[in-house]
């Protein structure tokens, strides 16, 4: 196995199986849907129909970045085809809802980083950080509930990141 592989693997492994514990169970299962699309999607229209006008423009810029990074995760997926690591390997832990297409990159994680990145602009540095920690913590639960690699959400987090930048870079 490849050196990058091998870390991979074990880091899906220690994140999967070892540090197991019924409160992040619990913590995680609820956060692992905050980058799913029904809260990604209403929060942003949320934003962008509800809020005063430089809040909802940024509720806008997320709703923009939410479709085009699924448009690149989507094809990315297509592309690479990588199984999720619940269907290949022995002993994994995964969540309630076993998904059926392809593990590279998240989408959860594409989401959840395309959707906060372009508040980080408009709100206070303690606040980004808690949103910032907030998307890792999607990814982290992503690998916890056995849905996807380390990789594929580190790239996920990094498409939607990118993309909301350069959604906020064009229409600022």
């Amino acid at each position: 196995m490849q050196g990058w592989k091998r870390l991979d693997h074990n880091l899906f492994v220690w994140c999967n199986q070892r540090i197991s514990h019924a409160v992040l169970d619990q913590l995680l299962g609820i956060i692992t849907h905050m980058g799913g699309a029904i809260f990604t999607i209403v929060s942003a229209l949320l934003v962008a129909w509800l809020a005063p006008e430089e809040w909802s423009t940024i509720g806008i810029q997320s709703l923009f970045a939410l479709t085009v990074s699924h448009i690149i995760a989507v094809i990315i997926k297509r592309k690479v085809q990588r199984i999720r690591p619940f269907r290949i390997l022995q002993q994994v832990r995964v969540g309630k809802f076993p998904l059926k297409d392809y593990s590279f990159p998240s989408g959860h994680t594409t989401a959840i980083f395309a959707l906060v990145t372009p508040f980080l602009f408009i709100v206070s540095p303690a606040i980004s950080l808690l949103l910032l920690l907030l998307a890792v913590l999607v990814g982290l639960s992503r690998v916890y509930w056995g849905y996807h690699y380390p990789t594929d959400c580190v790239v996920g987090g990094a498409i939607g990141f990118i993309t909301a930048l350069l959604v906020v870079f064009f229409t600022t």
